[in-house]
């Protein structure tokens, strides 16, 4: 098999079950040459098993695993030339910043002048310097994962694989570590395969987002284009579409509840009478009107932004307004108007269907 110019890791068909249950449907993706992919899903959609066979740490129950033009999902995990970051630190506690970050390379028998420089290389990019003599137990946990980042990074793997690493750190540590994976891996030019159940990590990191869900790829796109026109319903809840709402179709309009009609996206000419549209809670301005079709629920204030609950016809709608806005109280008669046509969801079936995913 030959890899497609350009694609560096190339899945075909990969997939995992026990006894009858699939964790992993036959499923194909592929990354290319410097690459920052996050893969996006809830908890058990299958995203942990997918790293867990591409990295050899399970074993796969049918397809291929090709990475720069070499077939690797027959060889033993530390000849596949990928490296994975946990989402525990699993650094070795007896060992010191710097012997940790050596160790693979010594398994490698990198000689020990290039060992020295890439070690150096990464103490400086991690900004670990104070800490290369320190044992783990004498960090902080973004400290530790720090080090757990430049221990896979200083390998200069082909790509590298990140399972939820981020996720039990606190939010402004977070952020910060985000950031400089980002950062590490554009100034390396280091393809990456990166898990995680939080959309915007995945809009703010990613090239490009691969959704799964019950063990199958269902969607895959630019952060752009999955927030703004996402396919699938689970997609539109993922990235906080805030409304989906199910509507009657005639052409290029949508009719809600109270007879409000909206523009929609596209022309529908498939013949449907119905569907699910995303109503996007930015896009909707509410205006006090003491004869308006709707009626404020709720008001929660979060600083830059108010988002209110409103009743329209008897169909919950959540809108955003800025913060520094009027208020509208509770029990207040509102006009709903939509600033942006309302994007109209495609079938959500996927039973049957290989998923596939490709740059």
């Amino acid at each position: 098999m030959t890899t497609p110019a350009g694609a560096l890791l190339e899945v075909d068909g990969l997939a995992k079950r026990y006894g009858e249950a699939w964790a992993l449907h036959p499923t194909s993706l592929r990354v290319a040459a410097g690459e920052f992919v996050c893969v996006l899903g809830a908890s058990g959609c299958g995203k942990s098993t997918l790293l867990s066979l591409l990295m050899g740490i399970a074993a796969h129950d049918g397809g291929t695993i090709h990475l720069a033009g070499r077939r690797v999902d027959d060889r033993p995990p530390e000849s596949r030339d990928m490296a994975m970051v946990f989402q525990s630190h699993a650094l070795f506690g007896h060992m010191s910043v710097r012997r940790n970050l050596t160790f693979g390379l010594r398994m490698k028998k990198v000689p020990a002048d290039e060992q020295r420089r890439r070690v150096d290389e990464m103490i400086e990019l991690c900004r670990l310097g104070e800490y290369v003599d320190r044992m783990p137990a004498q960090l902080s946990g973004g400290q530790q994962q720090r080090v757990a980042l430049a221990r896979a990074l200083v390998m200069r793997a082909a790509i590298t694989l990140y399972d939820e690493p981020l996720s039990n750190l606190d939010p402004k540590l977070r952020q910060s570590l985000r950031d400089d994976i980002v950062r590490l891996h554009r100034k390396m030019h280091q393809a990456a395969l990166f898990v995680t159940h939080d959309a915007t990590e995945a809009m703010v990191m990613a090239d490009r987002i691969i959704v799964m869900q019950g063990g199958r790829i269902v969607e895959t796109g630019t952060p752009e284009s999955l927030y703004r026109e996402p396919r699938r319903s689970v997609t539109a809840e993922l990235f906080g579409a805030g409304n989906l709402i199910e509507v009657a179709l005639a052409r290029d309009t949508a009719t809600l509840p109270g007879n409000l009609s909206a523009a929609l996206s596209r022309t529908v000419d498939d013949g449907r009478r119905h569907g699910v549209a995303v109503i996007r809670e930015e896009s909707i301005r509410l205006s006090p009107n003491t004869g308006g079709i709707a009626i404020v629920l709720e008001r929660q204030f979060v600083g830059a932004l108010a988002r209110y609950q409103v009743d329209l016809q008897g169909l919950r709608l959540s809108a955003i307004a800025d913060g520094n806005s009027v208020p509208l109280v509770p029990g207040t008669r509102v006009d709903v108007r939509f600033e942006q046509p309302l994007h109209l969801l495609e079938d959500d079936a996927v039973a049957g269907l290989e998923a596939r995913a490709s740059s």
